[in-house]
């Protein structure tokens, strides 16, 4: 059993870690299947939104829903079910470097797996596993690469490993946080593209945060903008003007100095 949609809802959501408010009552709704890009300065609580979306993270105050269900009401067992259903591709990728790329996207499915199944699919993978950890990177683009090293790979192919590792998971979500910070602007609109393509495709919901606005606003219909812990806004793209976007990262100088989650 996984989740009935992954359909999303905050409410009324702050997250504190000490003296620091990451997040201060935040409302949102996503729905089954919808592509959301969280745009916002550094420190402005991106990251903690998406943790809260994937259960990693839990509220200081507020209710977090996935598919119905509340987080804070689950099992331990439960809730392991939860975010099984939802795959997170990380800023730095998260992936081992001195595995081959086949053993890093079999990785992606570890957590629906008890301890010595998983190291049996890491070190053993099946015929039907490698097929399909083939195909996916086919997909992705790199299928030539199944049995590299992965910290033999450039920073563009890395990526691809994460993203295939992601759907090999056979989640019914994807949650993205800043997966294009470390590429130049070519490759980061091309992997922007990829995700969004493939959520469209698989029918899965996108929820990415990015810095680069003119990706945000070419892939993403829905965009909230997030500063200091709070929504600034969440419109569809065309309703969102440059000055909106300008006051969103135009910060104050004790501002200039956060970098918190």
């Amino acid at each position: 059993m996984t989740i009935s949609s992954a359909e999303f809802q905050l409410e009324e959501v702050s997250v504190s870690f000490g003296h620091v408010v990451a997040l201060d009552r935040v409302d949102l709704h996503v729905d089954p299947g919808e592509a959301v890009g969280f745009v916002g300065p550094s420190g402005s609580g991106k990251t903690t939104l998406l943790r809260l979306l994937n259960g990693t993270q839990r509220p200081s105050s507020g209710r977090v829903g996935v598919g119905g269900e509340f987080v804070g009401q689950l099992s331990r067992s439960r809730l392991r079910q939860v975010r099984s259903a939802m795959a997170f591709v990380h800023q730095d990728l998260s992936l081992i470097p001195n595995l081959r790329v086949s053993q890093n996207v079999i990785a992606g499915r570890l957590g629906r797996l008890g301890y010595l199944a998983s190291v049996r699919a890491m070190l053993l993978p099946s015929r039907g596993d490698l097929e399909r950890v083939h195909a996916l990177l086919e997909r992705v683009g790199i299928g030539g690469k199944i049995f590299e090293r992965t910290d033999r790979l450039s920073g563009g192919q890395r990526q691809r490993v994460a993203i295939a590792r992601a759907l090999f998971q056979e989640p019914q979500a994807l949650l993205a946080d800043e997966p294009v910070s470390s590429v130049d602007p070519a490759r980061a609109r091309d992997t922007v593209e990829l995700l969004t393509r493939i959520s469209r495709e698989e029918k899965l919901t996108l929820c990415m945060s990015l810095h680069n606005l003119d990706l945000a606003r070419e892939f993403f219909v829905r965009l909230v903008g997030l500063r200091a812990g709070k929504i600034v806004f969440d419109c569809p793209r065309e309703e969102v003007g440059d000055a909106q976007f300008q006051a969103l990262y135009d910060l104050r100088p004790d501002e200039m100095l956060a970098d918190g989650p």
